[in-house]
Order: structure tokens, then sequence, then C-alpha cells
């Protein structure tokens, strides 16, 4: 159970720049970070919600990258499969199917990368935490409260999910963004950092929060950025495959993961969420 890893809240102030799902996409990281600085983020207020390394070419330099700029990073299923030392990545997928193929290349690419303190330090990631942002408290993790690699999309998402007494949840994994609702709380997720959305793109995703007064102000957000710089790295590396051609095309190699209402939104341009939300006075905070 994820629940067993819960850590003290960290107040972060009144604004969050939230991203997930490097994959290993050096370039797309550095893209982000930029976006993040041009925002007037600091390190302080930058989450990451896991998965540094899996599809493309530079796991190593991406995982530096995220180490220097980001000061709240969670354990995504990769790092914890690296750490663990683990035959497969642990992303969930269904055995036999075309994702659960893929994945062997690239998981056993990376961990030919990934130096043993790298690992090691993996292994001292949290598996969640929580912050609050202005007034309210968030639950951070990498999927869901109870579980590191369950897939939870928009049309899935459901009042279950909800376990804690916090405000809202800041969830990844799945590499589409959203924001939900549950309880008439907020889920966010902020898309994958590293990947397109599926939505036909090039586009990489992350989100943001802001505290206003009494209201949260949450917004996901699409980037452009020089996608064939990775792929040019992924083919010197041996990494022909459909998640190289998925850069530039915006569509996954497989859907084997997702409900029937994401795969319909298969090549449909995936456009910006901005929701409000009322904040709660926390009296007391973890």
């Amino acid at each position: 159970m994820q629940l067993n890893h819960f850590h003290k809240t960290h107040n972060i102030g009144n604004r969050a720049f939230i991203f997930g799902g490097a994959y290993g996409n050096l370039q797309a990281t550095q893209a982000i970070l930029e976006k993040a600085k041009q925002l007037g983020f600091s390190s302080s207020n930058i989450i990451f919600t896991g998965d540094m390394v899996a599809y493309c070419a530079n796991p190593m330099e991406t995982v530096t990258l995220i180490k220097d700029k980001v000061d709240h990073i969670i354990m995504g299923n990769c790092e914890e499969a690296i750490a663990n030392g683990s035959e497969d990545c642990g992303c969930g997928f269904n055995e036999g199917s075309k994702c659960s193929i893929l994945s062997n290349q690239w998981y056993n690419f990376c961990l030919s990368k990934i130096d043993k303190s790298t690992a090691k330090w993996m292994a001292t990631l949290v598996k969640n935490m929580t912050i609050t942002i202005g007034n309210s408290k968030f639950f951070i993790t990498h999927a869901t409260p109870k579980s590191i690699n369950e897939f939870v999309f928009s049309s899935t998402l459901n009042n279950s999910h909800d376990c804690l007494d916090v405000d809202g949840y800041i969830t990844g994994h799945s590499g589409i963004p959203f924001i939900g609702s549950i309880n008439n709380k907020p889920w966010i997720n902020s898309g994958a950092g590293g990947m397109p959305a599926n939505d036909g793109t090039s586009n990489i995703w992350f989100a943001t929060i802001q505290a206003n007064e009494n209201q949260l102000e949450i917004e996901t957000h699409s980037l452009q950025y020089d996608y064939s710089s990775t792929q040019k790295a992924m083919k010197a590396c041996g990494l022909s495959n459909g998640y190289m051609e998925c850069l530039e095309t915006g569509i996954w190699p497989s859907h084997d993961a997702l409900p029937r209402h994401e795969k319909s939104q298969t090549g449909i341009y995936l456009e910006s969420q901005k929701r409000r939300s009322e904040e709660r006075l926390l009296e007391n905070l973890i």
C-alpha cells in the first residue's frame, strides 16, 4: 500500500509548477524547466510526479537535471523498478501487450545507463508527500494513493480514489493531462513532460496551481520543443521504435492501456484546461 510512505507536509507558498513522465527525454525536460524559469518558478515550487527515465535516450542526463532543478521529486514505478533491480519496469502493462513488449527494450537500455549510485539514490525517493499551496493541502503520488502503477484517466476517475483527508490530489503515470474532481476535490494529472498525449501533436505537458485569496486556479499547459534532437539521440542508441515516431506524430505506439473513451480521442487535438476551485482553510497540517 502506498499509504505506508506518508510523509510530513511541505508548505511551498502560493503557487506550484508540476510535471512528470520525463522518460529520459533530455531535450523536453530542458524545455519544461526553462519554461518554469520563465514563469518565475524556483526549484522549491517545482513538483516532479515520477518516471524520470523510460523511452528516450538520455536517462542519466535527465535524472541529473531533475535532481539539480527540482526540490520535490516523487518515486515513479520506473525509479522503483531500477532501484530494486527488477526484471521489468513495473508500468502495469498487461503481459504480452504491445506496451509490455516495447518496454523490454527501453527498460534494459535504462538499466545499462543508470549507475549504481543513482539507482541507490532512487531508492531514497518518497512514494508520496503532502504539500500546501495557499490554504489547501494536496496529496502527491505517482498514480493513486494505493498503487504506484494504476492507470487513472479522466473517464475512469471515481470517488473511490479519494481515501485521504486532503483538499486535492496531484498525480502522473497515465500520460494524458486532465483536471478532474472527486468529492468536490481537484484531481490533477499534468500529463507527460517527455512524450506527447496521443493527441496527434508533438506537444508535451505540465500543470500549474496558483492560490489567489480563497480560490485556486489550476491549469494544464502544452509546450512545443525540438523533438528532432530527441529522435536523433534515440536512433543513435538503437531506440528506433514506435516511441521515437510518437515524438513527431503524437500518436502512441500502443493503446492497450487506454479505456474506450480515451481511445476514441486518439489524434484529436487536446486543449489546455483551466479550472477554479474554492480553497478550504486548513486547521491542522500534518
